[in-house]
């Protein structure tokens, strides 16, 4: 792609040598050393950074390692000459990818991991295909070419003679403040997010994306009082029962004086758009939510809008996401007496059949099965994936070529790291690795980026994120009700109507769609039956797909369809003759 910013360095001989293409972020050169700067970085007082400030840091060690020396969104590769050295560094969310590989003494990098190395050496990744049905995302560090691997988010990666190693530079640490104090906190969050919007609105062309919910209309607010303008704002629609959010997006846009734009998204232009998205990104990339997002970012290019606000993060920091909610109820099973579980509720609940007929009995019973189930595996109850079986899905040649474990052992890994008492923070910190960055953030950075527009997330400010993680659990979800902080600090700003509806965003109603529209349908089966072609994915899938599967629950099982579709046109750009035989 034409935006790619792509280098490689050789190190541990005489030889020292970078080429890098000239759309590469900000440059700063000195007598021993060169400095690539992507983004937006800041210093430990959120002031921005000059490149040569970046560059100091950067050279330092120990500030490297460091978050509160170097915060913002950014990535940055420095080159160290003296040392022979080069090191690559990206943010607490990796909003600005790096992708890396080596070959002998020779360190490759890009911003995008179809860059990384000659076009014609690039191979497919099996396990990373896998990963990416059971995700719907490749989660880093992989990349779905062998040998290319994505800097993790707050990850700083030194390559010399001795070869690359790498090390985080922020782990969050959750621990509620002790003197809290409601009134306090309230003003002080406030505070935080203006100055979160104001860092972010550095263009006179901006807008924002307005899905109705919290965190958008958070956000189209914010930034009307932070420009003493109205805002443009911007929605997706669908004429789907249960999917359109435009109400919620009008009322919000009248409560703040907004203009709003509008487009309801149509099959047709979901047919025309998919095999451009999808080919867009560096890697195959399922989120469905990418074509709406993709739509609503033109929307605002056509009207003149350069940079686009996005709400993301504040279900992520705040607790807002169901989820959080549900296992926090399956958790408190936990906390009864071993003794009592094992001998006493087990028994009766799951033993017997006759008693699990019951009707009450068996509510409970199900309630048990669940909470009998390790976290993070818990939160996994309705992946595609495992509800098919693997061996459904995928062929015999395909399965003896990748491991099937690999996928929840990250996840595991991911849960048992954090540093946090409590179960609603454990799965934040999970989203923010799962959610955040390897989902929901490239989507809107890669579809704004495929519209021609600059993106901005204020609620994932690094003032706001030191904020959250003090910010006590029984806050984020109190009882059952989510979000408590966030909506009671807002309920004098937000519209009440906004501050009680449930989540949706900017969810596509591609499943009803399929049943519906056989433009799309035929489009969408004749995508996976080329798929099926590869030898990876099994025929009998396909037709049980179309001719089963999405008569039962169409919203869930298009999710599935979707996912292969993407692959199949990602595979087709990137790499047509992939097969497994």
């Amino acid at each position: 792609m034409s935006n790619a910013r792509t280098g490689y360095a050789v190190v541990g001989g005489p030889a020292f040598s970078l080429r890098l293409k000239s759309d590469c972020g900000t440059v700063h050169v000195a007598e021993r050393s060169v400095t690539v700067v992507l983004g937006e970085p800041r210093g430990a007082d959120m002031r921005p950074l000059t490149a040569a400030e970046v560059a100091r840091i950067a050279g330092d060690g120990k500030a490297a390692a460091n978050r509160e020396s170097l915060r913002g969104r950014f990535a940055v590769v420095h080159f160290d000459l003296a040392q022979a050295c080069v090191t690559l560094i990206t943010d607490c969310f990796a909003v600005l990818p790096l992708c890396w590989a080596v070959e002998g003494s020779k360190l490759e990098f890009s911003d995008r991991a179809d860059a990384v190395g000659p076009a014609n050496q690039r191979e497919i990744d099996l396990q990373a295909v896998f990963s990416y049905v059971y995700f719907h995302v490749i989660p880093a560090p992989r990349t779905i070419f062998r040998g290319v691997q994505r800097l993790p988010a707050a990850t700083r990666l030194s390559f010399d003679a001795g070869g690359p190693r790498s090390a985080s530079t922020w782990q969050p640490v959750f621990e509620a403040k002790q003197d809290f104090n409601l009134a306090i906190e309230r003003e002080r969050f406030r505070t935080l997010l203006r100055q979160a919007v104001e860092r972010e609105a550095t263009t006179p062309r901006i807008g924002a994306f307005l899905s109705g919910g919290t965190d958008s209309s958070t956000v189209v607010g914010q930034l009307g009082l932070a420009t003493g303008a109205p805002v443009d704002a911007f929605a997706i629609g669908f004429e789907a029962s249960g999917y359109d959010e435009m109400s919620y997006a009008r009322l919000s846009a009248g409560h703040f004086n907004a203009r709003l734009h509008e487009h309801y998204l149509t099959p047709d232009e979901l047919v025309r758009a998919i095999p451009l998205v999808a080919a867009h990104y560096d890697q195959p990339f399922g989120n469905s939510s990418a074509l709406p997002a993709y739509y609503c970012a033109h929307l605002a290019r056509d009207h003149g809008v350069e940079k686009l606000l996005a709400g993301d993060g504040g279900d992520e920091l705040f607790g807002g996401n169901t989820r959080y909610a549900r296992q926090k109820v399956f958790g408190l099973y936990d906390a009864a007496p071993d003794c009592l579980r094992r001998r006493a509720i087990e028994p009766l609940m799951l033993g017997s059949s006759g008693a699990r007929n019951v009707p009450g009995i068996r509510k409970l019973a199900r309630y048990v099965e669940q909470a009998r189930v390790p976290m993070p595996a818990r939160m996994e109850s309705y992946n595609l994936l495992d509800r098919f079986g693997a061996d459904a899905v995928f062929t015999p040649a395909f399965l003896q070529r990748v491991d099937r474990s690999d996928p929840p052992a990250l996840q595991r890994e991911v849960y048992e790291s954090t540093a946090a008492r409590s179960i609603v923070d454990r799965m934040i910190a999970y989203d923010w690795r799962f959610t955040l960055t390897d989902s929901d953030l490239p989507k809107v950075r890669c579809t704004a980026q495929l519209a021609n527009e600059l993106v901005g997330f204020p609620l994932l400010d690094d003032d706001l994120v030191d904020f959250s993680v003090e910010l006590p659990a029984s806050m984020k979800v109190r009882g059952l009700t989510l979000r408590y902080f966030f909506k009671d600090a807002l309920r004098d700003f937000l519209p009440e109507q906004v501050i009680r509806k449930k989540k949706h965003g900017f969810g596509l109603p591609f499943g009803p769609w399929l049943v519906r529209d056989e433009p799309l349908a035929r489009f969408a089966s004749l995508s996976l039956e080329r798929l099926a072609a590869r030898g990876f994915i099994r025929r009998e899938l396909v037709h049980d797909l179309f001719s089963n599967r999405l008569r039962e629950h169409s919203g869930f099982y298009g999710e599935m369809v979707w996912v292969l579709m993407m692959l199949e046109h990602w595979l087709e750009r990137h790499a047509s003759n992939f097969r497994v035989d």
